[in-house]
């Protein structure tokens, strides 16, 4: 029997109403799905509105998931994009100050290409996310998705704060060129 990954562990737990497990989810890919958001949307504000937003829509839905690769990330990233969508719709209505305004640029805001650049690049992130040591995993999860500061994250996982600094630069570094790959592409 294959080894479940985390979101694949998580998730059934999660579709099953454990909120921790769910919460784990939500620690792991908010970062990517917020900055998804940010892209679509050009708003901090509306970005951290949309992303949860997302969650909630994840919560929702994710009894009737069945995951089909390790992880979660592309799922949430094209639920992040519908919720960023009608979040450029709903701004445009507002923005011209009726609802039956006919809004013939949202094709241009959210086009397909831009679907497909975002769900390559999430799911590049997660393969690469995927691809790194556990001890990396930890660093970048705690550091990156979690906020921790490096001292911190040493602590946690009883490193030194260089091991920390040295190996999240090396993972960001990574993750940069995976973004610059698929953007290139």
């Amino acid at each position: 029997m294959p080894v479940q990954t985390s979101d694949q562990k998580w998730a059934a737990q999660a579709a099953a109403g454990d909120e921790r497990a769910f919460r784990e989810l939500y620690r792991a890919h908010v970062r990517p799905v917020y900055w998804i958001a940010q892209g679509i949307l050009g708003s901090a504000a509306d970005a951290e509105d949309v992303t949860q937003e997302t969650f909630v829509v994840a919560w929702r839905k994710l009894p009737g998931l069945e995951l089909q690769g390790e992880s979660i990330l592309p799922w949430l990233a094209t639920i992040c994009r519908f919720q960023a969508a009608n979040r450029l719709r709903r701004r445009r209505r507002d923005e011209a100050h009726t609802t039956d305004a006919v809004d013939e640029t949202l094709a241009d805001a959210v086009s397909v290409e831009e679907q497909v650049i975002t769900a390559a690049l999430a799911a590049r992130i997660a393969a690469e996310v995927g691809g790194l040591s556990e001890l990396d995993r930890e660093i970048f999860r705690l550091c990156a998705a979690e906020g921790y500061a490096y001292q911190a994250a040493a602590e946690e996982l009883g490193v030194t704060h260089a091991v920390v600094r040295n190996r999240l630069s090396r993972v960001r570094t990574q993750l940069r060129g995976a973004v610059k790959e698929v953007r290139d592409a």
